[in-house]
């Protein structure tokens, strides 16, 4: 079985020297925050997800999820299992006090959601979708909706979900056919089919709450025509005591590459009784709250299995004999060298471990930037942390993913053979991990909404927001001759976006169809950048702690040196990068079918 520690000195790397979060006085509720308060939930989260998560993770993938007498069952102990994250509170962490949550803010949630992606991903996806009904309802119900379905959704004893996408109609939710007409006493009958729906059914509790997409018979045609309903398994009555069973169910599961233990189901909905979440054909505006959680909880499975594929490939590297290293032997007594002696099988893992770091830097200002955006008593800084975050959304969600799926691949790689067998566990973070780049809008939709709406929509808005930051870090960084080479790294990736980021503004107007050629190099040139900034800025405080002599010298060495690796391999990919998209998008925007 594989095994896994969790980061829990590179959180607090990141919450307390990078983030200062407990400095963060002008943000609503971060004065009841404290490090030992942080890292007492941090760790019992470490415990709960290696001692519980963890070994129910490849029982999950041989067994998978099954269909019985129209019921679905879950693998053996992810029942008992969710019972004791719920009896834990671990629903409760980020959620409103007023609902029986905790209210912490999301920037400690976030890290607890990779502990639990690294070591259970298909488990972890059961409390993940209930977070994002939970928000979507919270944002946009009303209060009556609230006092039904919030405080059940936060202490974990009902779960949810999110259904959008129909056989026809996946990322073109404009095709969208599910039908709601008006019933008795404020409900809807809903009556259509969804698929690919996660967590759809299973037996961990009494209720499930279903977001359904679905159009009005008065509905415009088109996503403005696309309305939000809440529509329960088991109906709720006045007393919020359950009713009779709801017109619905799970007609079959999907046959799937990974995320075995998570039930993805077809639900078919028959007449269901739904209540609006929101206003009528405001469904998609109210949806995106909750697409924009899991788009966030996403970036971190594209992390979270990195990491534990990276551990392991560490220790397996460390431990199997095979050749000498080309320049003589390194262990004489022993029959062959460790395999980490060798170059290549260096740079697959040094190059996990750089993005793996880089990547939790960035998720962890990303969950800030949302802390800020909610609970900031400054109105215009609140409103450009959520400028911020939004233009980064597409990033934490698509980048991450992208990479770290070749990041599990590397590692797979360093196990040789034995990482194509089952029992390493390897070949498993592969077929799970590919599923993040497909899901909750493919990266290739990430990609063009970070071009069409984030960056050009805008006039880039957003873009002169963050590009400020990354030059007054630069402006104040570059005399000190430590930092030079951090700085230089991080001023030659801001350069290939910034002229990137000119080509595509110039072109785009003459010749629109050069956005989606491009969109997916200019998401990559975005994300190198975006953790160029992370690790230029984690050389700083590495280097400031070592001249200030603190004792945990290796911590901040094995940073800095991460740091030059980063920019001598990852962050020099931006000038092929922007090449790339100069001068290939435009080719690809003009070649004849008949050549494909």
């Amino acid at each position: 079985m594989p095994v896994y520690q969790a980061p829990l000195r590179d959180y607090q790397f990141i919450l307390d020297e990078m983030l200062h979060i407990y400095q963060q006085d002008a943000l609503k509720g971060f004065d009841e925050i404290d490090p030992d308060l942080v890292d007492a939930i941090l760790q019992g989260m470490a415990d709960f997800s290696t001692e519980v998560m963890l070994p129910l993770n490849s029982v999950g993938d041989v067994q998978g999820c099954k269909l019985v007498d129209g019921k679905v069952v879950t693998p053996e102990g992810f029942a008992d299992a969710y019972q004791q994250f719920v009896d834990n509170g671990w629903p409760t962490l980020t959620c409103d006090p007023a609902y029986g949550g905790q209210g912490l803010p999301e920037v400690v949630g976030i890290f607890a959601t990779e502990m639990q992606t690294s070591t259970n991903m298909a488990f972890a996806m059961y409390p993940g979708l209930t977070h994002g009904a939970y928000s979507a309802i919270h944002a946009h119900g009303s209060e009556a909706l609230k006092q039904k379905y919030l405080a059940k959704l936060v202490s974990g004893e009902w779960t949810g979900t999110m259904n959008l996408t129909e056989s026809h109609a996946g990322t073109d939710l404009a095709l969208l056919r599910t039908k709601a007409v008006p019933a008795a006493d404020g409900y809807f009958a809903i009556t259509g089919e969804k698929i690919f729906i996660s967590s759809g059914d299973h037996q961990f509790t009494d209720n499930i709450v279903h977001l359904v997409l679905a159009r009005l018979p008065d509905a415009p045609e088109g996503v403005k025509g696309i309305s939000l309903f809440a529509v329960p398994k088991v109906l709720v009555n006045s007393d919020g005591s359950l009713g009779e069973a709801n017109s619905l169910y799970a007609s079959g599961l999907e046959h799937k590459m990974g995320i075995h233990g998570n039930s993805t189901c077809v639900m078919v909905f028959e007449g269901a009784l739904g209540e609006l979440v929101g206003e009528p054909h405001q469904g998609l505006r109210a949806m995106f709250t909750m697409m924009n959680q899991a788009r966030l909880g996403v970036g971190m499975q594209g992390l979270g299995v990195s990491e534990i594929a990276y551990q392991n490939a560490l220790a397996y590297a460390k431990d199997r004999l095979q050749s000498r290293a080309i320049s003589g032997a390194k262990a004489p007594e022993k029959a062959a060298d460790p395999i980490l002696v060798h170059g290549d099988v260096r740079r697959m893992l040094l190059s996990q471990k750089a993005f793996n770091e880089g990547a939790r830097a960035l998720v962890g200002q990303q969950a800030l930037w949302l802390d800020e955006a909610e609970r900031h008593s400054d109105p215009a800084k609140a409103k450009v942390a959520a400028q911020l975050a939004a233009l980064f959304t597409p990033v934490v969600k698509g980048f991450i993913t992208n990479r770290g799926f070749n990041a599990c691949v590397d590692a797979q790689q360093v196990f040789g053979g034995h990482g194509y067998i089952h029992e390493w566990g390897m070949e498993q973070f592969v077929r799970d991990s590919r599923i993040a780049l497909i899901y909750e809008g493919t990266n290739g939709i990430q990609a063009l909404d970070l071009v069409g709406r984030k960056l050009l929509s805008d006039r880039g808005a957003a873009m002169q927001q963050w590009s400020a930051l990354v030059t007054e870090f630069i402006q104040s960084q570059g005399k000190d001759p430590q930092m030079q080479p951090y700085v230089s790294g991080l001023m030659d990736c801001a350069t290939d976006l910034q002229k990137a980021s000119g080509y595509l503004a110039t072109h785009a107007a003459s010749n629109p169809d050069i956005i989606g050629a491009a969109s997916m190099a200019y998401l990559e040139l975005f994300g190198i950048t975006a953790l160029a900034w992370m690790w230029a800025r984690m050389a700083k405080i590495a280097l400031t702690a070592l001249e200030n002599g603190i004792q945990e010298a290796d911590f901040y060495q094995a940073k800095l040196k991460t740091a030059d690796f980063y920019m001598a391999y990852w962050a020099v990919q931006s000038r092929s990068l922007r090449k790339q998209l100069e001068q290939a998008s435009e080719m690809l925007t003009t070649l004849d079918e008949a050549i494909f």
